[in-house]
């Protein structure tokens, strides 16, 4: 078992941006040429005029004088209100020059929505859910993901991924390298010796423009981001969208989407929220229940890449298929859970299949996640270590836990496995559905 589970470092990895490159300093540009060139008297209109004139006046009787200053006065007119160059092909019309100043990027910010017994917190840094306020049995509110205050963890690479939107490809690729239609593609490794959630910069640490506000009724946030063609080693300009909604029913609605424009090009996107149903504040998730409608596991390697094979979880400590305290059999899975499961036998509804159902004893609070993904990473937070979080909470290990619904790891890889490549055009869609209650 220890062989087929691997080791497992889901978010332990060094952030080992060289810094960047000097620029050449360039050459001292020549000096532009003067205007002040030498006038070719010949070959300008007034002059060749005031020659003519002179020698004219030369030989002619006075009553002409009046008629030769009305001709000189019209002639000058006509020559320099003319536009400039004289011979302009009909026709043309000069273009005024357009100078395409780069929109500022979008300032990062907090935004809230409010709605069907819920309060949530978000920002366009990685478009994340940095607070989650829900009742419990006593229609007490607890704030129930882990996050911080300010916005500066997310953005400058300390958060563990904290409520994020991964991308362009979440979890791991194997080696950093994929090979489409004939072309080998390298990634940054970010996660020796693999890619982790998109690299150094995935969808989890740009900020997103905010598409769309409404707080009214039908609150909801629809963040945007353009991934470049070429960003982090991805093929092809994206466009994507994520919208994050609460319906009446005490639940947070997320779909996703996103366009590949000019090139085909692997897309899995996945929410990185980790939940703590007791409060974020609260200890470690270990007492938690949790049921996960996935009959198989794809077991991985030494660097947590998936072999390729299918494993059925019955009679293994990964077997959720009832409901089950998280805590109970970790100690049998060398660092903790860390895994993709299959999501093959939950009921459907509306397109969405039952993924997890997470309850926790202490509030009765109970979540459950539905989703359209094939896969969903179960993650207990093995290598959370001393961060402190919201209000100076210190988040320690098992201090809350991740269910990543997405496409398989490593799949771009994996011939046997749902494929994740969008050809452009086509639309990636991935829609979840968070419901709370209480029981």
């Amino acid at each position: 078992m220890e062989q087929l589970v691997g080791v497992h470092h889901h978010h332990h990895h060094h952030h080992s941006l060289s810094p960047r490159t000097p620029r050449t300093p360039t050459r001292a540009q020549a000096q532009p040429l003067l205007h002040h060139l030498p006038s070719n008297r010949s070959r300008d209109p007034q002059s060749q005029i005031h020659a003519a004139v002179g020698r004219i006046l030369r030989a002619t009787p006075p009553f002409f004088l009046v008629l030769l200053a009305a001709v000189y006065l019209l002639a000058s007119v006509t020559i320099f209100s003319a536009p400039t160059p004289l011979l302009r092909l009909r026709g043309t019309s000069p273009r005024p020059l357009l100078l395409s100043m780069p929109a500022p990027p979008p300032a990062p910010e907090f935004f809230e929505l409010h709605g069907g017994r819920l309060r949530v917190r978000l920002t366009n840094v990685g478009a994340a859910v940095t607070s989650l306020l829900a009742p419990d049995k006593n229609g007490v509110l607890a704030d129930v993901v882990l996050g911080f205050d300010s916005l500066d963890p997310y953005l400058n690479g300390t958060s563990p991924y904290f409520g994020c939107i991964v991308g362009r490809v979440a979890n791991r690729i194997k080696n950093g390298k994929f090979t489409l239609n004939g072309v080998q593609h390298n990634l940054s490794i970010n996660n020796p010796p693999n890619t982790l959630h998109g690299g150094f910069k995935g969808f989890d640490k740009t900020i997103w423009e905010v598409a769309e506000y409404n707080k009214g009724d039908n609150p909801s946030i629809t963040f945007k981001y353009y991934s470049k063609d070429g960003e982090e080693g991805y093929p092809g300009d994206v466009s994507v969208t994520a919208r994050y909604s609460l319906l009446p029913s005490a639940t947070l609605k997320l779909e996703m989407e996103a366009i590949p424009l000019n090139k085909a090009t692997p897309i899995s996107l996945a929410q990185h929220t980790y939940w703590n149903l007791a409060g974020h504040n609260s200890g470690d998730v270990l007492s938690h229940s949790l049921q996960i409608w996935g009959s198989q596991i794809t077991p991985v390697d030494q660097t947590s890449i998936p072999t390729g094979e299918f494993m059925p979880v019955s009679g293994t400590p990964f077997d959720f298929l009832t409901g089950n305290r998280i805590g109970s059999r970790i100690h049998q899975v060398p660092g903790g859970y860390d895994h993709n499961y299959v999501v093959d036998s939950g009921e459907e509804r509306l397109g969405l299949r039952h993924v997890a159902k997470v309850a926790d004893p202490s509030s009765s609070r109970v979540l459950d996640i539905w989703a359209d993904a094939p896969g969903v990473q179960f993650y207990t937070g093995n290598f959370l270590h001393g961060i402190v979080g919201k209000g100076g909470v210190v988040y320690g290990k098992h201090a809350g836990l991740c269910l990543e619904t997405q496409g398989f790891p490593n799949a771009v890889n994996q011939p046997n496995f749902p494929s994740i490549i969008i050809q452009p055009g086509e639309k990636y869609r991935h829609t979840m559905l968070f419901e709370f209650s209480t029981e």
